[in-house]
Parts: C-alpha cells; structure tokens; sequence
C-alpha cells in the first residue's frame, strides 16, 4: 500500500502595481530651465519662420505663404543695406577699440594694486547698471556741450564708452587666476616684460580677450537706446527697423537678422570645437 503526497499549490502571486514617478527638484528645475530657454528662443524661431513668408501687402505679420525669394533679394532695399552695414562697420570698429583699451584695464585690475583701482572698478560697474537711457542722454549732453555733430563717429564712441565695461571685467577674471609661475618662468629664461606679455601672457588670455571682443559686438550691432540719442542723420539697422514698423516691416529684415543670428551661432560652435579640440590635446 502507497501513500501519495499531495503539494500544495504554489501561492499566486498579485499583479505589481506600476511604480509611481516621484517628481524631485532636479525634474522640476530641468523642466522650468528648458521652458525658460523655449520661451527665449521663439521669438527667434517666429524671426527664421517669418523670412521665408511671403507676404501680399506691406506688413509681414501673418503667414500667407512659403518662399525663397526673399533670400535671393535680401539686398534688395538700398536704405536697408545701408543701415546694416553702418551698423557692422560701427560694431566692428566699436569692439576693436573696447577690446584694446578693456584688455588693458581688465589686465591692469587684475594684476596690480594702485590707488584708485578701487573707484575705477566701481565707476565699471556703474557703467554696466546704469540704464541706457541715463547713459545716452548723458552722451547727448556731452556732444551737445562740445558742440560736435552727431554721426557714426559719435556712435562709436558711444558704444566704446559703454563696452569697456564688460570687456574689461571679462579680461579682469581670466588675469586672476592666471599663474603667475608662468610668467615668472619667462622672466627666468631672459624674456623681458613687454616680450612676457605678448609672448607667455597674452595667448593665455586670448579666449577671454577674444570673448570680450564678441560681447562688444553683440551690444553694439543691436543697441537702439543710445545710438538714438546721438545717431544724428545716420541710421543703423536697428533704427531702420524702428523707423518702419509703422509703415509694414519688409521681410528682409527678418532675413537679415537670421544671417546674423545664424553667423553668432557659428562662431559658437567653431570656438566650442577648438576649446574640446584643445583640452583633448592637453
């Protein structure tokens, strides 16, 4: 006679529950940071969309159509050229001649400790709080006052006044945490200060120089409260924009402002490139 064991079923397990997503702060922080850059960047996206309308009337500001040949006429209205390349020439020159005088500044703030570095860096500073309409109706005064006419030659002087500034603090923070051992190095093997600087420091700091240049260009092509109070007859491309907005804004205007924004993007690349480029290489 046999006996049989009998098993037991096995228990039956309960279906899992789907686990929930905790919401943390790093979520919410990258969330409300890719809103913020969305919202900054689709006035932009509206600015590309709106070069390729194609527009019945005068005014460019519903979508009627899709066309290229706003591209092919960019250069089209002779007052719009004009206006752009015052406003390149002025930016260049502007930010050629802040980027010599800021490096200068910034290096000498950063380097040394003399008497009156204190009020000069809080007259920088000053410069760069201000509002622009305090600094442009004091600009206009000052011409006025010298009784100089109004022109491009006021306008780059104004927008060198106001771009030292942020030149020089750019310069200033790269030349304090430059090595000194460096230097010192130099001046062991013979080089004298001038050939120090041109040969040892001045390539160090040449990606903040460089940068400084960039940020005075950039507030230079596209200030509108200065350069109308001391523009005079001149017109640069942002007051051309201002002077037709009420009569219809050509579409070439958005298609210059996506050359603009498309060459800032690629000088950005380029120089992110060469820093990866470089930093493998070190």
């Amino acid at each position: 006679m046999t006996t049989s064991t009998l098993t037991p079923p096995a228990p039956v397990s309960a279906p899992a529950r789907p686990r929930r997503r905790r919401i943390t702060g790093a979520g919410v922080m990258f969330t409300y940071t890719w809103l913020i850059i969305l919202w900054l960047v689709l006035p932009i996206f509206v600015m590309i969309l709106f070069g390729f309308n194609n527009p019945h009337g005068r005014f460019n500001q519903t979508w009627q159509g899709f066309t290229f040949k706003w591209y092919k006429d960019v250069f089209a209205i002779h007052e719009l050229t004009s206006a752009l390349w015052l406003s390149l020439i002025i930016a260049v020159l502007s930010s050629l001649i802040a980027g010599a005088i800021g490096t200068g500044i910034g290096y000498a703030l950063g380097r040394y400790q003399f008497r009156g570095s204190g009020v000069l860096n809080l007259l920088l500073f000053a410069t760069m709080a201000s509002p622009e309409l305090v600094m442009g109706a004091s600009l206009l005064s000052l011409f006025v006052s010298l009784n100089s006419g109004l022109g491009a030659p006021t306008i780059v002087i104004g927008h060198v006044l106001f771009s030292i500034s942020f030149v020089t603090t750019v310069v200033r923070a790269r030349v304090i945490t430059l090595d000194r051992s460096i230097e010192e190095a130099a001046a062991d093997l013979g080089a004298n200060g001038w050939t120090t600087f041109w040969k040892v420091t001045f390539p160090i700091i040449l990606p903040a120089v460089f940068s400084g240049v960039m940020l005075a260009f950039a507030l230079s092509i596209d200030d509108f409260v200065v350069t109308n109070f001391i523009s005079g007859n001149a017109t640069t491309f942002p007051l051309y924009i201002w002077g037709t907005t009420r009569i219809g804004l050509p579409p070439q205007v958005n298609v210059m402002g996506t050359l603009i924004f498309a060459a800032g993007v690629l000088i950005a690349i380029i120089s992110n490139l060469r820093s990866r480029a470089k930093s493998k290489r070190d």
